[in-house]
């Protein structure tokens, strides 16, 4: 490749900025949406749930439609960037209408706008999501080039939920407070500041992409094909090894985003007490680091070692640990929240490093296929990576949403002023409640998980390298 078509420094940072900008926007959503109409606005934990669960369905379904209306677009902007900037200022306006539900709505009305509002966030999130990752090929070239630009843009991702999981609940209380400097009621404080706060993350998202759109043009024009759900279903009836590894990761996702859904509640009605705020905050930069640090570092050093089926049984265990750490950690009279970095140390790890393997292995599933088939399903398998992932998320929220649902847990469980203790409202049943399924369901799931894989999935490194040696005798 020649120096005038190498991929200048400001194409990789504005690319990396849309990275950031769509994962604030994706984790403030899948993080505080139950959060906002559930505990602040009092819209039933049960609905949410049902909401919840729907909308990622649906949005999971709606990602193949998305990815052929992109392939067959052509202007003299190219396929991609029309849909990028389409998609992302669409979605800012609705991330903004969902954090800013009217204060005149109640029951059914409320309840309808949550729906209507978040079913809206996640069209127009894949309009623009589906366009953003598939466009790689269309301004870069292969190899090391293709490699490291997405390396980089996964990266900042990380870096733009990272970002959102430090900030937003400290953000929130605080501009609430700036622009309702004569409201009482921490409910109220918190539905303004989410308002502003979503605003703000809004305008951020549409300035960050608008800059990756100046600056990253295609260069050429490549022929996309994103699998319908038809094929997903096909590959996985004809593929044994891809099905092992997909419910492994629909089962360990759903364990995971379980706790992530509830931790905000955990630190609110059970252990943060009246600054469970800053706990809270502590807490998820505390983990958001080891996380990425746990993909970049960890898992290269351990790889060094072991095989990744055996570093994918030792994050299983470290997950285990944690979970079983919090839940005696939570169940005594401790309050120090840097205690809880130990349980958390073990969680986030398991969790970045099986973020990495899960995709190791969904490639050697597809050298597998080809061997077992003789059809290389590429596109077919790592478009399941995303389904199944959106699968898992509404799953977790059902489950998280129906458990607050049974246990009676909202702002409405204490008195509501901006200086109280809310967990001196719960009842010791509740907080157990709470504790137990934010920890004890996620073992449960892991353990499962731990025996399916283990029973299922075959493709160690030795019978990789078999795979690609018959697969090369064959060509």
């Amino acid at each position: 490749m020649s120096e005038n078509n190498k991929l200048s420094g400001a194409a990789k940072v504005s690319y990396g900025l849309g990275a950031v900008g769509k994962d604030m926007v994706y984790m403030l959503s899948a993080s505080y949406v139950l959060y906002y109409f559930q505990d602040i606005l009092g819209v039933s934990a049960a609905a949410m749930g049902v909401i919840l669960m729907v909308a990622r369905v649906f949005d999971a379904f709606n990602d193949p439609i998305m990815g052929a209306i992109v392939g067959k677009t052509k202007t003299r902007w190219g396929k991609f960037r029309p849909w990028l900037l389409i998609g992302t200022i669409t979605n800012a306006i609705v991330l903004y209408l969902m954090f800013t539900a009217p204060p005149t709505l109640s029951g059914s009305g409320l309840v309808t706008y949550a729906a209507v509002t978040y079913i809206l966030w996640g069209v127009t999130y894949t309009m623009m999501d589906i366009p953003y990752w598939s466009m790689i090929p269309a301004f870069t070239e292969g190899g090391k080039e293709r490699e490291g630009l997405t390396t980089l843009a996964r990266s900042c991702a990380g870096v733009g939920s990272a970002i959102i999981t430090i900030v937003t609940v400290m953000s929130v209380a605080a501009l609430g407070r700036v622009f309702g400097p004569q409201l009482v009621s921490d409910r109220e404080i918190e539905r303004v500041g989410f308002s502003y706060f979503s605003a703000i993350i809004a305008v951020l998202f549409v300035i960050f992409t608008v800059i990756c759109c100046i600056n990253v043009k295609e260069k050429s024009t490549v022929d996309m094909k994103t699998a319908s759900v038809g094929e997903m279903f096909r590959a996985l009836i004809q593929n044994d090894q891809a099905m092992a590894v997909v419910v492994a990761i629909v089962i360990v996702n759903c364990s995971i985003y379980i706790t992530s859904n509830l931790v905000i509640y955990f630190f609110k009605y059970d252990f943060g007490g009246i600054k469970w705020r800053d706990a809270y905050t502590l807490f998820s930069t505390f983990g958001g680091g080891i996380q990425i640090l746990a993909m970049m570092i960890l898992y290269p050093l351990l790889r060094k070692f072991f095989t990744s089926i055996k570093i994918y049984f030792i994050s299983m265990g470290m997950a285990i640990a944690g979970y079983i750490s919090l839940l005696i950690l939570a169940s005594t009279s401790m309050d120090n929240v840097y205690i809880l970095f130990i349980p958390a140390f073990f969680i986030f790890s398991a969790n970045g490093m099986l973020s990495v393997i899960t995709t190791v292995f969904l490639a050697n599933t597809v050298d597998y296929g080809e061997l077992k088939n003789n059809r290389r399903d590429e596109s077919v398998i790592f478009s399941m990576q995303t389904f199944v992932v959106k699968l898992a998320s509404g799953i977790s929220a059902f489950i998280a949403a129906l458990a607050l649902q049974v246990l009676s847990l909202s702002n409405d469980t204490a008195a509501d002023a901006a200086s109280i203790n809310y967990a001196a409202g719960v009842s010791n049943m509740q907080k157990m409640g709470l504790r137990m399924t934010m920890t004890a369901i996620p073992v449960v799931g892991i353990i499962f998980a731990i025996f399916w894989f283990k029973k299922r999935y075959v493709l160690t490194d030795e019978k990789i390298e078999e795979i690609t040696a018959e697969i090369a005798s064959r060509k």
